[in-house]
């Protein structure tokens, strides 16, 4: 070990420069950064300064981590430590920041960390609304040891207040799920997920205006063009699947750039596909149709021009903004009256007729009706003029449409995520 890893540099003498990388959260002690002294030392009870924030503090107790914390007196250049100071807010303690003294301060900030982009954005919401100051505290205690998650506030129609959060991928997006389940026992609401795109607007052609909400989508007469994000995609499967990957590709929008057999049965296949495609359902379903035989890599080639338009869910005429998507327009009038039907199967019936209808601006793509339940109202007649029967239906006809102008729709959990299970 000593031969091949080379021992630290650094200046034992220098002014103080510690690179945070890590930090917990500790209920009696307050936020534990841990850190790594690139140069200087740093002692117990010396006042630093956290060079990010501009926030400074007294470190309370300084130590290394072994099995237990073992606390110490100094840590010097190129030894890796805790440092506890009583902070409270998650946000004052960043991963990449630097650490530096406050009576022989550094000039400048360790390099090496940059912010991470976010590729995938999802709404997260509370089930109960007044949980949602524990979610905002769930979401900072988790942004301590994974700096690639961002968040912010938003509200919603349909679902109240709640957070834009930011991902990695999809599957960092399910482990974020699972650890607020698990970690802090909140039950959450997670939208359709979608990627960040760029538009740009005629009267400033130059300048891109990012798009990470259906929301913020804009006025498409105001619109010169709209760039999504590609990835190229690698794929090496079973030459038995090539058949049905390769269909999948190209229906999700995919465009074969290379097909190299690296064996006799097995063939790398190479696509250019936007990212929105992959981000649903895509790696089950390459999973599913090569009987789990087939892997799946991909890295960012950047923005390129695209045709997109805005979906919009309306119920009884009332849009649902959390199951607003953004869509290809070739794909737009079949996803659509795909979505119509899967909510006609989850939305409980009422007492009124619900409306559910898909639009892009003003003009509808797709319609379902939900009938209403109706009570026989007409079994008491037994015999007699039809004029009897016709006026109790009459009557029953009328009290329904009141009910209707008046009715609220409960949209139950699972219709929020029904655009992911389409095909299903």
């Amino acid at each position: 070990i000593i031969d091949r890893v080379p021992a630290p540099e650094g200046d034992p003498n220098a002014p103080l420069q510690a690179l945070i990388f890590d930090s917990h959260y500790n209920p009696f002690r307050g936020i534990e950064a841990i850190f790594k002294v690139v140069n200087g030392t740093i002692t117990k009870g010396q006042r630093v300064k956290f060079m990010s924030t501009g926030k400074q503090y007294e470190a309370d107790e300084i130590g290394v981590n072994r099995i237990k914390q073992f606390p110490m007196n100094a840590i010097s250049t190129g030894d890796v430590g805790y440092i506890i100071s009583g902070i409270k807010e998650a946000k004052e303690v960043k991963v990449g920041d630097t650490i530096t003294g406050i009576d022989n301060p550094a000039t400048i900030g360790i390099d090496g960390f940059e912010e991470v982009k976010p590729m995938v954005f999802a709404g997260i919401y509370p089930v109960e609304t007044e949980e949602f100051e524990e979610l905002r505290a769930s979401l900072e205690k988790l942004q301590l040891n994974d700096a690639s998650l961002t968040f912010e506030a938003e509200t919603s129609v349909a679902l109240g207040f709640g957070f834009r959060c930011g991902f990695l991928g999809m599957l960092h997006m399910e482990i974020i799920q699972e650890r607020l389940e698990r970690e802090f026992n909140m039950t959450v609401i997670t939208t359709v997920p979608n990627v960040s795109y760029k538009a740009y607007l005629k009267n400033d052609t130059e300048t891109a205006v990012w798009v990470q909400n259906p929301s913020h989508f804009p006025d498409p007469t105001k619109m010169e063009r709209m760039e999504e994000p590609f990835i190229r995609a690698q794929i090496i499967t079973s030459s038995d699947f090539v058949g049905a990957v390769m269909s999948l590709c190209i229906n999700k929008r995919g465009v074969i750039t290379n097909q190299t057999y690296l064996t006799s049965d097995r063939v790398e296949l190479s696509f250019d596909m936007p990212l929105a495609e992959i981000v649903f359902d895509f790696y089950d379903r390459l999973k599913t149709i090569s009987k789990g035989y087939a892997s799946f890599d991909y890295h960012p080639i950047g923005y390129r021009e695209s045709h997109l338009v805005k979906v919009d869910v309306m119920l009884n005429g009332d849009p649902i903004d959390a199951l607003s998507a953004l869509i290809h327009r070739d794909n737009a009038h079949n996803i659509g009256k795909k979505m119509c039907l899967k909510l006609k199967e989850l939305i409980p019936r009422q007492q009124f007729m619900i409306a559910i209808q898909a639009g892009i601006g003003n003009k509808i793509v797709a319609r379902e009706t939900l009938s209403p339940l109706r009570k026989d109202v007409t079994a008491r007649c037994y015999g007699g003029d039809i004029s009897r029967k016709r006026k109790l239906l009459e009557k029953q006809k009328k009290g329904k449409k009141r009910m209707r102008q008046l009715g609220n729709v409960e949209i139950p959990q699972s219709a929020f995520l029904a655009v992911l299970r389409l095909d299903e």
